[in-house]
């Protein structure tokens, strides 16, 4: 009986992973439409009455604490009894992967309050990358394309072909990897660091990585519609 291939892996939406890096990302975006959507109805049914603003509000405040008490946890591991570096930098590795699915939930849940749905793989990569990049992603959009960059994750992310997006995502790929490079050795070690000072530097690392975020998927989408959104797009 032959596999069915994963909803990633159809209509020739992915494009192969390079390293081990573009591998986690590609876990990370299978299925996220589908959880992101869950996410912000959620968040908007727990709590009635509020404005889409207040929506995406709490979806900021519950990401920053998931990814800080995630980051926090791989450092304080390294200072318990019996548990050396080798073992704590293989939950950092795991902890990535749940980093890097936050993220993509995060961003996706954002986009359906603001009543864009991005469906298909490639554009979602696009706004992870981007907003995994902060204010950089949205200077990188703009070096790329060579147009402006105002929020646009509302309408130039929807408009433009499949090939150009997958063009984009090649080079937030690549800039992407070059600032794991360059940074994410001497973060790790700092994390690693024993005797609980791990647990602190986790905290505050996954407070400043979650706040890159959030800026890059403000940059994304603009100013939070006064009133709920019906979809406006699916791509």
């Amino acid at each position: 009986m032959s596999r069915r291939r994963p909803a990633t892996e159809r209509d020739g939406e992915v494009e192969p992973a390079a390293n081990a890096l573009e591998r986690r990302i590609e876990k990370a975006l299978a299925n996220g439409a589908g959880r992101s959507r869950a996410l912000a109805e959620k968040v908007a049914a727990a709590n009635p009455g509020a404005s889409p603003a207040d929506v995406v509000a709490l979806l900021e405040r519950r990401y920053r604490r998931r990814v800080s008490v995630l980051s926090a946890a791989v450092g304080l591991t390294a200072a318990v009894p019996g548990v050396g570096t080798g073992v704590a930098a293989l939950l950092t590795a795991a902890n990535l992967g749940s980093y890097l699915r936050a993220s993509t939930t995060f961003v996706g849940a954002v986009a359906h309050v603001h009543g864009v749905e991005v469906e298909d793989v490639a554009r979602r990569r696009t706004l992870l990358l981007a907003a995994l990049l902060g204010e950089d992603g949205a200077r990188a959009l703009h070096g790329e394309l060579g147009v402006s960059s105002l929020y646009w994750g509302r309408g130039l992310l929807t408009r433009l072909p499949l090939g150009t997006v997958r063009a984009v995502n090649k080079g937030l790929s690549r800039r992407l990897v070059r600032v794991v490079a360059t940074k994410g050795g001497a973060l790790m070690l700092g994390r690693l660091a024993p005797f609980g000072i791990g647990a602190v530097v986790g905290w505050f690392l996954g407070r400043r990585l979650s706040g890159q975020v959030v800026t890059g998927a403000r940059d994304a989408f603009g100013p939070v519609p006064a009133v709920p959104t019906s979809t406006q797009v699916s791509t």
